[in-house]
């Protein structure tokens, strides 16, 4: 007999009502549904069933967000990474996914194939961080350049998806 596979469930379109209550959550991960319900003028009941979908479609998950500076992460980098042969890319890149420092990976189609953004204790921790990247088949080379002065670590700005 033939398994049937059953098919993922699709993300529902999100609406302006969905973007809205997402940008108060953005403003205050704790905000109550009653507070967001009032504020849109909706029912309480609504706002919960479609916080819940957003949550089970994986657009949104709550967290805590620190701010890295004053729990004591000194040194922040981006890393260019140049990796040889290229068909080496995914599995350098769920590597290095895998490295608690990594705040952002992403392949390029610039002169490097993978950009590594990582946050680390100090320097000295950076320059390990970069030796253990070094140690992983198909790193040919990295380039580093420190951030001497974060000004802006956010979200993505939900209304300029509306413009």
């Amino acid at each position: 007999m033939a398994k049937h596979k059953i098919p993922e469930k699709l993300p529902t379109q999100l609406d302006d009502l969905d973007f809205s209550i997402l940008s108060f959550l953005q403003q205050d991960g704790r905000v109550s549904f009653t507070v967001i319900a009032e504020k849109l003028n909706v029912s309480i009941g609504t706002i919960r069933t479609r916080f819940n979908r957003l949550i089970e479609e994986g657009t949104i998950n709550i967290i805590g967000r620190v701010d890295p500076d004053k729990v004591g992460f000194r040194s922040y980098a981006h890393i260019a990474v140049y990796i040889r042969p290229a068909t080496f890319k995914e599995h350098v890149a769920r590597q290095i996914a895998q490295l608690p420092e990594v705040s952002f990976l992403a392949m390029t189609s610039g002169s490097y194939d993978l950009e590594v953004n990582v946050m680390c204790r100090d320097n000295d921790h950076l320059v390990q961080f970069v030796n253990q990247l070094s140690e992983i088949e198909g790193v040919y080379q990295t380039n580093t350049t420190i951030y001497f002065k974060v000004y802006k670590y956010a979200q993505p700005d939900l209304m300029l998806l509306k413009q």
